[in-house]
């Protein structure tokens, strides 16, 4: 029996496969993964998500577990330590947004908000089905639009409309699986 995935779901990665199958369009409603995946897509921007799957358990040794208290509070030695880190995208603006979003989040937390809470409720708390064909995925939509200008009227960065939508796809907010996928 031949099983059917989307058309991106790279077969010679069996992490790749293993994020397709369990993660990329299932509701996410945990906290610490919400921050992870926050970050992880920012730090995807202008690469492929393939390097960062392959990269996400150095990033959550380097990241303290996404322990947003741990790295609100990263001073110059450890931004250092994480520039120099391999396992991770070498990237200043990238490392610096992690801990710009910590901050953010934590100010988040300290005015009620969980991430499940905020991100849930512009969709009223369930995942929208589209129903795009084959490769018709859009980059960004007008509620990614929105999304990414309230986190970045929060103080959140790397949230562009693009990397938001990615997001929203990964944390299953919105299930873009191809018609045919068997996660459909």
């Amino acid at each position: 029996m031949t099983v059917h995935r989307c058309r991106w779901a790279n077969p010679a990665n069996p992490l790749y496969l293993a994020y397709h199958d369990h993660e990329w369009g299932v509701p996410c409603h945990d906290e610490t993964r919400l921050f992870e995946m926050l970050n992880l897509e920012g730090a995807q921007a202008g690469l492929s998500w393939e390097t960062i799957l392959n990269k996400r358990e150095n990033y959550r040794q380097a990241f303290d577990q996404w322990d947003a208290h741990a790295i609100a509070a990263y001073g110059e030695d450890k931004v250092a330590a994480l520039l120099a880190n391999p396992g991770i995208v070498r990237n200043r603006l990238k490392v610096r947004a992690c801990i710009t979003n910590a901050q953010a989040y934590l100010r988040m937390r300290a005015a009620g908000l969980t991430l499940d809470s905020y991100l849930w409720a512009w969709v009223d708390g369930q995942p929208r089905v589209n129903r795009f064909k084959d490769g018709e995925r859009p980059a960004r939509t007008d509620l990614s639009d929105a999304i990414s200008k309230d986190l970045g009227k929060r103080g959140f960065k790397f949230v562009g409309s693009t990397i938001i939508y990615a997001y929203m796809q990964g944390i299953g907010m919105v299930n873009d699986h191809d018609p045919d996928c068997f996660c459909r």
